[in-house]
């Protein structure tokens, strides 16, 4: 590659780089731990001249990191929860299909730098690939800001999504109210189905979850479980305003 393909090559990283920042609201100190983030050792295997490092080592820490930061952010939102649940949801949220999402909602693939070998492949699409991306930038983060600025992130990417219920298929909603109301004293639980409705094959339940014939919570789902476990998460939001 000639000189001024080099140049002209280099300008294209830092241009679509510099677009990611300001489309996430962030800005690097060191920006090269941030080209490090999204190299791909497919790319430093075509660039052996030139000075790139792969991003495994920094996706090691990010996965770290990760661990911590959503350890912590389960650990005071759920305080009724066992370890054992905190440990799966924790899972359920730093496996790789959740990690592909939140890199494919911020377009990841866009930046990542690859061989060619592996572009004409699909690589930009991968999921392996994308679920490292973003192991290793909230690595670059980290080293580049600080835990605060890593949780910041997290704040607007990851957790709205713990908060809206998107993993909710692995919490158990409905064990932790029972493990808080009994823990008060304050009487037995019911659940009711209070309606159904559309086709058979797309039913869609709403419960009530009552104490002592107060309604605590109401939640609705496509099967009758979905819905007592999404009744049980706005009892549980209520009881501990």
């Amino acid at each position: 590659m000639s000189k001024s393909n080099r140049n002209k090559k280099a300008e294209s990283i830092r241009n679509s780089l510099n677009a990611f920042q300001s489309k996430i609201g962030i800005s690097f100190n060191n920006e090269q731990l941030l080209v490090q983030a999204f190299t791909h050792s497919s790319y430093v295997n075509e660039h052996r001249k030139r000075p790139y490092e792969d991003n495994e080592r920094l996706e090691f820490l990010g996965d770290a990191v990760l661990e911590l930061t959503i350890s912590q952010y389960l650990y005071k939102k759920f305080p009724t929860m066992s370890e054992g649940e905190l440990t799966k949801l924790r899972a359920s949220i730093v496996c790789e299909p959740a990690l592909v999402n939140f890199a494919n909602e911020l377009d990841f693939g866009s930046v990542v730098l690859l061989g060619k070998g592996e572009e004409l492949t699909g690589g930009r699409t991968r999921p392996a690939l994308l679920a490292d991306a973003f192991e290793a930038f909230i690595g670059a983060l980290y080293l580049d800001q600080g835990l605060d600025t890593v949780v910041a992130f997290l704040d607007k990417v990851v957790y709205p999504k713990v908060d809206s219920g998107a993993f909710s298929h692995v919490m158990d909603f409905k064990s932790q109210l029972q493990e808080f109301v009994q823990r008060d004293g304050a009487g037995s639980l019911e659940y009711k189905i209070i309606s159904e409705e559309g086709p058979a094959h797309h039913r869609l339940f709403v419960s009530q979850v009552i104490l002592e014939e107060e309604i605590l919570g109401t939640g609705s789902g496509h099967s009758k479980k979905e819905a007592e476990q999404h009744a049980a998460q706005m009892a549980l939001a209520k009881l501990k305003q």
